[in-house]
């Protein structure tokens, strides 16, 4: 029997990604893999519900995500919302539009509100698949637009895993609006990341930890920033090391840019000019607890992810 071709997408707070895979041994060959950058969160933390032109955004790119499916084949997809789509009031219009949209490829399907329990096991699956086992054990973070997921797990699984209720969209939003920021925005954003960090790191004992692992935009972009890219290059980026020292660096020099500076970044993405402070934020805080708590010394990038995990649970 020929081995099914599946879609995964995800749709988070800043972004909606898609993969179309197929299974090879027991990884996954990529058929299809894109970024898009909706800003499906915006405003929720302060109003509460999707704004129409976000939701809008979301349709167009989503439509398009279809089409790819369609035209590749997929017979098996699942899509999952995270942080944003879990607290917003309206989210049965985004729940509406999925149906319609992913019902073109399998009858029936929609989207997915997923516990930030099950966010955190996708991504530590699709994140540690290709390091090697002896490395471990890993604790994976997932830097997200509304939440960062903290994972603890080796090669026989996750051990502990939290949500936290802090990303890069949702901190810039609540306390980073000048260009650049101030000191006292800085000082309120890190402590405000400091508090949200401290209920992760509370649950999950990172002491064990022997390797770092970071996920999605914000992590690929610092990697690329700090090797000093003049594009995006995800081969490059992929399992790429940064030192903490270098990471540091290159996260106190974004979040003391203007918007125009971090705009003109050959790897930046044009979505992720405005909240790359506000990853950075996070990272730091992530960064000082680790260097404290467990001998880490760098972070590991890895371009997979939450995707990887949904398209290989998409096979079991």
């Amino acid at each position: 029997m020929t081995a099914p071709i599946v879609g995964a997408v995800d749709c988070g707070t800043n972004s909606i990604r898609l993969l179309i895979a197929r299974p090879a041994a027991t990884q996954l060959t990529d058929i299809h893999r894109e970024m898009r950058v909706v800003r499906l969160g915006e405003g929720v933390d302060a109003t509460g519900q999707f704004s129409p032109v976000a939701l809008e955004r979301t349709r167009k790119a989503l439509g398009d995500y279809v089409d790819l499916m369609i035209e590749a084949g997929v017979q098996r997809v699942r899509m999952v919302a995270t942080s944003a789509t879990r607290d917003a009031a309206n989210r049965d219009d985004f729940f509406a539009m999925t149906a319609e949209l992913l019902g073109r490829v399998v009858p029936g399907a929609t989207a997915e509100v997923i516990t930030g329990d099950e966010e955190a096991r996708l991504s530590f699956r699709g994140a540690v698949g290709e390091l090697d086992p002896a490395a471990g054990p890993f604790v994976v973070t997932d830097l997200g637009g509304g939440s960062t997921e903290v994972v603890l797990g080796d090669e026989n699984g996750v051990h502990a895993a939290y949500s936290a209720n802090i990303g890069c969209v949702r901190l810039t939003e609540r306390a980073l609006h000048s260009d650049p920021p101030t000191d006292d925005e800085i000082e309120a954003a890190q402590d405000f990341a400091r508090q949200r960090l401290s209920e992760a790191f509370a649950a999950v004992q990172v002491e064990q930890a022997r390797t770092w692992v970071g996920v999605a935009g914000t992590m690929t972009t610092l990697s690329a920033v700090g090797a000093g890219l003049t594009d995006y290059d995800p081969d490059v980026i992929h399992l790429s090391r940064i030192s903490l020292t270098d990471l540091d660096e290159v996260c106190r020099r974004l979040i003391h840019m203007t918007r125009a500076e971090r705009a003109a970044l050959g790897p930046m993405h044009p979505g992720r000019v405005d909240v790359i402070g506000g990853g950075a934020l996070v990272t730091l805080e992530l960064a000082r607890v680790l260097a404290e708590r467990a001998p880490i010394t760098e972070l590991v990038v890895s371009e997979h992810d939450i995707l990887d995990g949904i398209a290989l649970g998409l096979l079991d």
